[in-house]
Parts: C-alpha cells; sequence; structure tokens
C-alpha cells in the first residue's frame, strides 16, 4: 500500500523541487537586472528546463498542477499592489483616457491578430498583457481563455521585447514631441507594458514623471479583474471537454478583494513589501510551469506572424494613449 502512494508523491515533490529552483534562478536575475522582470526571466527558464532537461512526463503532469495553484494565488495577490484612492487622484480624465487606451488597444489588437491569421488564444494574451500589465495580465488571462502553452510564453516574449523598445522610444519621441516631464510620465504609464520597462521610460523625464507613471500604470492593473471576467463570461460559450468555466473566477474575485483591502490603508508597509515579494515569487512560479510545458519548435512557428501583431499593437497602445492624454487629460 505505502508503494502505491509513493509513486504520485515522488513526481511531485520533483516539480516542487524543478519549480523552486527555476523561481529562485529568475528571482535573482530579476533583482541583478531589474530592466526585464523575474517573471519573463521565469518563462525563459522554463522554455529552457522543458526543451533540454528530461523531465518525466509524470513530472510534467504535477508541474501543471502546481502552476495552476500559484498563478490563481499569485493573481490574488496582486491585488494588494493597488490602492484606489491614488487612481482615483489622477482624475477623471485621465481615467477616461486609461478606460478608452486599454479598451481601444484590447479589442484592436484581437481585431489585428484576426487580420494577421495568429491564433485566437495567442491574439487573446497579446491583447491583454501590451493593454495592461505585461506577464501578469498575461498570466491571468490564460487561466480563463481557450490557448496553448506555447502562446503564453510567445505572448510574455513580445511583451518583453516591444516593451524593451518602448524603454528607449517614450523619452526620444517625448523630446522630439516636446512634451514636459509630467506627460513624458503619464505617456509612460499608460503605454509601456511591465512596471519596471514604464520606471526605465520614465526615468530619463525625473522623479516625479516616474510617480505619475506608475500611479497611471497601477491604474491599468486595475482593469485587469473586469477585463478578466468579461472574458471569463465570454468563454463559457466555449466549453473545454465538455467542462464550462466559472461565471466569475475565484481568484478574481479574491484580486478585489485584496484591492478593497489595500485601498483601506489598514495593511502595513512591511506587509505589502513581502506581500509583493510573494506575489512576484508565485507569479515566476506559475510561469516557469507554464515555460516547461512550452516546445521551442511550435514558438518558432509562430514567430512571424506574432512579431507583427506585438508591433502593430505596441504602435496602437503608444498613439492611443498619447491621443487620449491630450485631448482629455
Amino acid at each position: 500500500m505505502s508503494t502505491t502512494h509513493a509513486r504520485p508523491t515522488k513526481p511531485y515533490l520533483t516539480a516542487l523541487a524543478v519549480t523552486g529552483a527555476g523561481v529562485a534562478a529568475a528571482y535573482l536575475a530579476g533583482t541583478a537586472f531589474p530592466v526585464v522582470s523575474a517573471l519573463t526571466i521565469a518563462v525563459v527558464l522554463g522554455i529552457l528546463t522543458g526543451s533540454l532537461s528530461s523531465v518525466s512526463e509524470e513530472t510534467r503532469k504535477a508541474m501543471s498542477g502546481i502552476t495552476k495553484k500559484l498563478l490563481r494565488a499569485g493573481v490574488v495577490l496582486l491585488g494588494l499592489q493597488l490602492s484606489l484612492p491614488a487612481v482615483l487622484a489622477l482624475g477623471p480624465g485621465t481615467l477616461l483616457a486609461v478606460v478608452l487606451t486599454v479598451g481601444i488597444t484590447f479589442l484592436g489588437t484581437i481585431g489585428l491578430g484576426r487580420l494577421l491569421g495568429v491564433p485566437r488564444g495567442l491574439a487573446m494574451l497579446v491583447a491583454t498583457g501590451f493593454s495592461i500589465c505585461g506577464a501578469s495580465a498575461i498570466a491571468a488571462m490564460e487561466g480563463v481563455v481557450k490557448r496553448e502553452d506555447s502562446d503564453v510564453a510567445t505572448a510574455v516574449a513580445l511583451v518583453t521585447f516591444y516593451g524593451g523598445l518602448a524603454i528607449a522610444a517614450v523619452p526620444l519621441i517625448g523630446g522630439w514631441l516636446r512634451l514636459d516631464a509630467a506627460r513624458v510620465g503619464e505617456w509612460a504609464g499608460l503605454s509601456v507594458h511591465e512596471v519596471a520597462q514604464v520606471v526605465a521610460a520614465a526615468t530619463p523625464a525625473g522623479g516625479a514623471a516616474i510617480a505619475v507613471a506608475i500611479v497611471i500604470k497601477l491604474s491599468r492593473v486595475v482593469l485587469l479583474a473586469p477585463m478578466v471576467a468579461a472574458v471569463g463570461v465570454h468563454e463559457r460559450k466555449r466549453p473545454v471537454d465538455g467542462k464550462r468555466p466559472p461565471l466569475v473566477p475565484l481568484f478574481v474575485l479574491g484580486f478585489l478583494a485584496m484591492a478593497a483591502l489595500r485601498s483601506t490603508g489598514i495593511v502595513p508597509g512591511v506587509a505589502l513589501d513581502v506581500a509583493k515579494i510573494a506575489c512576484t515569487l508565485l507569479l515566476a512560479g506559475a510561469l516557469f510551469g507554464l515555460g516547461c510545458a512550452v516546445r521551442i519548435g511550435t514558438l518558432v512557428r509562430t514567430g512571424g506572424r506574432a512579431l507583427v501583431l506585438g508591433l502593430l499593437s505596441t504602435l496602437l497602445v503608444g498613439t492611443t494613449a498619447l491621443v487620449t492624454l491630450t485631448v482629455l487629460g
């Protein structure tokens, strides 16, 4: 009887050990090179681990189960990074610019994906990552949309590549357009994908630009919950294996609950710092596990069209952000 119980335990422990090692490596590398997020590094390490090492099929299955749990816990903790009073302080004009930019980028990217013949799941993930908050948004959305594991890795890679280009482009174009420091910060917060990339893009404009860029960036993150919930409702029309996803995923409700808790101001600063690190580790573990399920050959086959989609989506979010800020901000 003990032998029977030992069989599923060993792959599970192996999966935990492999995931833990991947998360540790990704976090240390992300700390050393903060412009590249630990989440991006995690998915790359996962792809390399899954493609180049002899991970057994049992271990991969165990890792898949672990990945789902880490993902949902990470998204819930992500809510603690949101302070709704700080977001509301931006004013109605700027908030409307945020909503319009996110909505236009999301729907526009999905439409562009159809025109380019990009798989629907990949287009949905790219639309989410580029319009809201990069790899974190992709990790949240992949739980409610029908997609391939390679789609997740491709979307994260595109966020990294085009977000990196935006770090140089935003201050350069801002200077050419003679935007003041505050407007450069607003534009960076509304158009650049990852938080670390937003900070890097706003840095040449000074500390005030960085501060406003971060708040506007977090105002985009607020829209993650309604976006995932809306897509989840829509995806119920496309049952997988005869099953329908829940009307509103529990982790989305948890995300909203944590955001509400943060907004009360009762959570100590130390607890928020710990939660931020824990959130990064959990999402890194989830993306590492997703990366392990990817085959490099599949990524290569979808590369060309995906690259074009990423470019067009970047131009769309950048242009829409600048126009809406100019008219409304």
